[in-house]
Formats: C-alpha cells, sequence, structure tokens
C-alpha cells in the first residue's frame, strides 16, 4: 500500500508519500508546497491544490492521511488552515483517493510513543523508522509522521 501523509498549512503544506507492506515501512518521496503570503488567497488555494494533483499523479497513492484540524488562538489562523485543508482534501477527492484523519497526539505516540513528543523527536524517529531518508523540512517531516501513523492504524 502506498500512502501520501498531508500536513496542510496555508503557508506551506507538507506531504510524503511511503510504502507499508504489513510491519515494513519505506519511504518513497516527501516535499513541501510554499505559497507566497502577498498572493491573492484564491491564487494560494490553487497553488495548493495544484502542486498536490502533481504529486498525487506522480506516485499514485492507495490513499491519504492528513491530520485532524487543531483550533489555534487566533480565530484567523484556524480559518486559513481550514480553507488550506479544504484545497488540499479537494485535490485527493479529484483523484479519487480516501482520506483518513488522525489527531496529532495520536499521530506523535504512533511514531514516537508518546503523544506529547516535541517536533524534533517525531523528526529524529522518522530518520530511525526511514533509514536513508532525506526529508525538505519540517512540514514534510509532520507529513511523513501521518504517513506513518496511518500505516500503524486499525
Amino acid at each position: 500500500m502506498i500512502i501520501l501523509g498531508l500536513d496542510p498549512s496555508l503557508t506551506c503544506t507538507g506531504w510524503g508519500v511511503i510504502r507499508s507492506e504489513g510491519s515494513r515501512l519505506s519511504h518513497i518521496a516527501n516535499g513541501q508546497i510554499a505559497t507566497d503570503a502577498k498572493a491573492p488567497m484564491t491564487e494560494r488555494l490553487a497553488q495548493l491544490q495544484r502542486e498536490l494533483a502533481v504529486v498525487i499523479e506522480q506516485y499514485r497513492p492507495t490513499r491519504a492521511a492528513c491530520e485532524e484540524i487543531f483550533l489555534n488562538k487566533n480565530p484567523k489562523s484556524t480559518l486559513k488552515l481550514a480553507q488550506a485543508r479544504g484545497s488540499v482534501l479537494a485535490a485527493c477527492g479529484a483523484h479519487g483517493l480516501d482520506v483518513r484523519e488522525h489527531a496529532a497526539r495520536y499521530v506523535k505516540k504512533s511514531v514516537v510513543g508518546t503523544g506529547a513528543a516535541e517536533k524534533r523527536q517525531v523528526q529524529a524517529m522518522l530518520k530511525v523508522l526511514l533509514p536513508g531518508v532525506t526529508i525538505a523540512g519540517a512540514d514534510a517531516a509532520d507529513a511523513l509522521a501521518v504517513a506513518i501513523a496511518d500505516a500503524h492504524a486499525p
């Protein structure tokens, strides 16, 4: 099974593709889609959808996984996250991909063993679970973690 992990954000959406064969995981690819903060919202959302569509077409995942939305203290930030997430989910839907959602604590627990893990702990474990991986950035690391959590989910 090929799983596309997603870490949506209007600023920089992370994506990671892994292969899951039983308990064996292997890295296929990862990357980030950054948008220009000065561009109009519609252009940024379209860019996310368009560039993610290219990733889906290139790697042909079996399914996708995305972190559940969380509420920021700033309602405007939460709204922007929700819009970016909608654009990413629309790209998946347009390609017929089933998208499973996981809480951030579940993702951290699946990768590190504790739901209170810090980002650096998650990134360190990614290098253990996916030997030789070169991670494109923090958002790509989060997306790979989501994909790994999905591979372990019932």
